[in-house]
């Protein structure tokens, strides 16, 4: 039989009884000019650390899918990972000149390889300028768009009628604007400004459009224009009036509807034909579509532009019909929304529309809701279109024979059965009873389940607001409500509000990404403000009466989208229900793109500095190099001036009865009051803040030594110690090594081993508050690898108490706070203090709920006694 490790040096070591470490080696530094020198050089490369490690924990945060965001996020991203971790390179070569000659060229083949995967396909830069609609198919959606697209495909023979006209290809567009050099001043716009403020998307789009419809169009697409409304004018006679509609190449897509967001101009005189064009090619860049296209993960140049321009018809009654009920489609019901006049009515969600269910297989209608509808749209005389009061009378009848509704309802299903899935459909009756498809398109968010919902009431006390209300998007949220009534209103909506409005116009989908829910007096679930809030798993409620009256800006409120409902505060057993928020990002092409960047980013493959694996060539990641560079530029402070006798700047041992464990400490530049030549130096001596603050927490609060162990427990712990030669204690490991902290005035790093698990905290701590940081990790133990991430999930739990921001993988926890105040930052390192030792071998009892959540009590408890209550320390 083999030997083994020291099973009983081990009991002794992991139960607090071995013997202290020996001192060993003292390691010296050479001339105090060039100490500072190199210390200046480690300072560069700590700040370049915490850089990279920030920008890495953005991208692991972005990679959850919760939050949107877009290319540029990518590409600055990767950009400003790529010049900290150079630098981190660079000062590594200051501190240790040519010892490590290929990591220079190692971080260049990675940088190469992720400007690789950054790289877009380039356009195709031929193709026709404008297309009959006759001569589209599905097939055309990369020249034509899925919108125009489709409806060439329903043109070519479903037995449906369309409009007859041509599309200005996105081919078009790219001539457009790349003329000039239009395109690029746009990207430049984008990239360096920032857009995460409604207000700040809004000048950012302004500026952009007004280039757009400033800017002249290439002759030839101008003549291309007008030669196809010429065409069109000799078959239609004079007089022809087109509605101008766009066609992106990511609109109308299984996932992505792009419902609302891009501009249609209906009733436009051939003569104005290309002017308008530019201002539809300018909605690409409206507030709504650029927040749309960051919230669905469409990078700008994979929606370029067609527009589709179509004989206007004017109808006599229009709409939009679902081919399965959205907000039930175990129902096996159509929905059919209507109104009088043009369908603008329903989707843009104002005024009343009348609803009509139609059961799917027997082809009868099983419901309907007539509303009270007061108005409609119709054409101008010459252009434009207006909305036009209706007598109560008229108003209050079905905008729909029961014949009209079955022909919406059979041809809703031809569309169906056709394109495979289920549709969204827009559609019209002009004044010859001609039923007209405008529009057909997947149907987004079939996510609800069937279940009947009882009516509302007052919930555990939670006053009943308002009721009657219609689901437009299923959910529960609660927050502060803001009501919209005018533009200006929107443009400081506060992140997590409830959006109130009048009526739910299409442009307020720019603030999804703020709202926790929706609420609006007017629409339907037809409309497109419902769909894009379905596509975004946003709960909203439609035409809910006297909700901008009831509900007063500031007044916290619950939204119970299921029931149509809004109550007073917060109703904990309606969010309880609720669906998590969805991963929006997840799945979409900028979380993919972000997806293969960090292939080469963040997987960390270098973990044990004493491995022979440690080297350049194994560095696969960015996080590899970081990783790389760290470590050995600690080395190269601790072996700096081992031949030289310079007995100032050695290590010296630090003395104090309140001391747990044995402690070196190395003065980088202005940590001591008096510098010492002694090996020993006293707390009384040390001026480091950072240090000192945590050094507080450490000695706050006796430890009260290990836990209580249940067998189970302790034979985890004694497999885990004979299997891992990290822990045994004759091995020659990172383990052995002695508790270091490397200070200054204001900076404090500390490496060390508490019972079986590594700690690393960085700080610095000064009177500029956005210098400040501290950095926290935490890995290893002695037990089995679940009781270990046990440990780690709890450690988190606690730091974000206290704002810190963490991040887990296995049993390896980092945590980060920034940006604060001194006293703030002061009283985060007591916390850490606290938990460094007093989280020693605790993994044993994760196992048992009940013990574990004792040891987190007992910590929140202890904390509470050292430092400041959470929010009484100002940032």
């Amino acid at each position: 039989m083999g030997s083994g490790p020291d099973v009983i040096g081990i009991l002794r070591r992991l139960f607090g009884r071995g013997e202290p470490e020996d001192s060993g080696d003292e390691r010296l530094e050479t001339l105090k000019a060039e100490f500072k020198a190199r210390y200046h050089s480690f300072k560069l490369l700590l700040n370049a650390n915490s850089s990279a490690l920030e920008i890495m924990t953005e991208m692991e945060e972005a990679l959850r899918g919760l939050r949107p965001f877009g290319m540029h996020f990518i590409r600055s991203s990767a950009t400003r990972l790529c010049a900290s971790v150079y630098n981190l390179v660079r000062h590594l070569e200051d501190l240790a000149p040519e010892r490590h000659p290929r990591l220079m060229e190692r971080f260049g083949e990675i940088r190469t390889e992720i400007n690789i995967r950054l790289g877009l396909v380039p356009e195709d830069e031929d193709g026709p300028l404008t297309v009959r609609l006759a001569d589209l198919n599905r097939d055309s959606t990369d020249l034509a768009g899925a919108k125009m697209a489709n409806l060439g495909e329903i043109a070519s023979g479903l037995g449906l009628a369309v409009p007859g006209g041509f599309v200005v290809t996105a081919h078009a567009q790219r001539l457009f604007l790349t003329h000039l050099g239009l395109q690029e001043e746009i990207d430049a716009m984008i990239q360096g400004a920032p857009h995460d403020e409604p207000d700040e998307l809004q000048r950012l789009s302004s500026a952009i459009q007004q280039r757009i419809i400033r800017a002249p169009l290439p002759g030839d697409v101008e003549d291309a224009i007008r030669m196809r409304c010429r065409e069109m004018e000799a078959k239609t006679g004079p007089g022809l009036r087109l509605a101008m509609r766009s066609s992106s190449l990511g609109e109308d897509g299984r996932e992505a509807s792009f419902a609302g967001q891009y501009r249609t101009v209906l009733n436009v005189c051939t003569e104005n034909a290309p002017d308008v064009y530019r201002e539809v090619v300018a909605s690409k860049y409206s507030p709504q579509a650029m927040a749309y296209r960051l919230h669905r993960g469409i990078p700008d140049e994979a929606a370029g532009m067609a527009v589709g321009c179509l004989e206007m018809v004017r109808t006599v009654a229009g709409g939009v019909a679902y081919s399965v009920d959205p907000l039930d489609p175990g129902s096996d019901n159509e929905m059919i929304n209507a109104a009088w006049g043009l369908a603008r009515a329903v989707v843009d969600g104002g005024g009343g529309t009348d609803l009509f269910y139609v059961h799917r297989r027997e082809g009868r209608i099983v419901g309907s809701r007539i509303a009270q509808k007061r108005s409609r749209f119709v054409c101008r005389e010459g252009e434009g279109v207006a909305r036009e009061e209706l007598d109560p009378e008229t108003g209050a009848l079905p905008s729909l024979t029961e014949e009209q509704v079955l022909q919406v309802a059979r041809g809703a299903m031809s569309l169906e059965r056709h394109f495979g899935q289920p549709q969204d459909v827009e559609w019209a009756f002009d004044h010859d009873g001609r039923l007209l498809v405008l529009q057909s398109r997947p149907l987004t968010g079939l996510e609800r389940d069937g279940a009947p919902k009882p009516p509302p009431a007052d919930v555990q006390g939670a006053p009943l607001l308002l009721s009657g209300g219609v689901t437009a998007s299923p959910g529960a949220a609660c927050g502060p409500v803001r009501v919209i009534q005018r533009d200006a209103d929107a443009l400081d909506f506060p992140l997590g509000a409830i959006m109130v409005l009048r009526q739910p116009l299409p442009r307020r989908a720019v603030l999804l990404s703020r709202a926790a829910a929706v609420v609006a007096e007017e629409g339907g679930a037809a409309g497109h403000l419902a769909n894009v809030a379905r596509e975004f798993g946003i709960p909203a409620v439609f035409a809910l009466a006297g909700a901008t009256s009831t509900l007063t800006s500031g007044l916290e409120v619950t939204v119970d989208a299921e029931r149509g409902a809004v109550y007073e505060g917060r109703c904990d057993v309606l969010l309880r229900r609720a669906r998590p928020r969805k991963a929006i990002m997840v799945g979409t092409q900028v979380h993919e793109r972000l997806k293969e960047v960090a292939e080469l980013v963040l997987p960390l493959n270098l973990l044990a500095p004493e491995s022979v694996d440690f080297r350049v060539r194994n560095c696969k990641t960015l996080h590899d190099v970081t990783r790389f560079c760290h470590q050995k530029a600690v080395e190269e402070m601790f072996r700096f001036g081992k031949d030289d006798n310079f007995p100032e700047r050695s290590a010296k041992q630090l003395v104090t009865p309140q001391s747990p464990m044995q402690f070196w400490i190395i003065n980088l530049d202005d940590g001591f009051r008096k510098e010492t030549r002694e090996n020993t130096v006293r707390l009384s001596n040390i001026t480091s803040v950072p240090m000192l603050a945590l050094w507080s927490g450490m000695t706050a609060v006796p430890w009260d030594g290990p836990p209580p162990v249940n067998a189970r427990g302790f034979l985890s712990v004694m497999f885990e110690a004979t299997m891992n030669p990290h822990l045994d204690p004759a091995s020659d490991t990172k383990y052995l090594i002695r508790n270091y902290f490397m200070i200054s005035k204001h900076f404090c790093s500390l490496q060390s081993r508490f019972g079986f698990h590594f700690c690393l905290v960085e700080a610095l701590v000064s009177d500029r508050h956005q210098e400040n940081y501290v950095a926290f990790r935490f890995k290893g133990g002695a037990a089995d690898a679940l009781r270990r991430q046990a440990r780690a999930r709890l450690v988190a739990e606690v730091l974000e108490e206290y704002d810190f921001r963490c991040d887990i993988r296995e049993d390896s926890l980092t945590a980060r706070v920034k940006d604060a105040g001194r006293e703030f930052m002061e009283q985060r390192l007591k916390v850490l203090g606290y938990m460094i030792i007093h989280t020693r071998q605790i993994d044993m009892i994760m196992a048992d709920q009940n013990a574990v959540q004792r040891a987190k009590a007992k910590m929140l408890n202890d904390l509470r006694t050292i430092v400041a209550p959470v929010g009484q320390v100002s940032k």
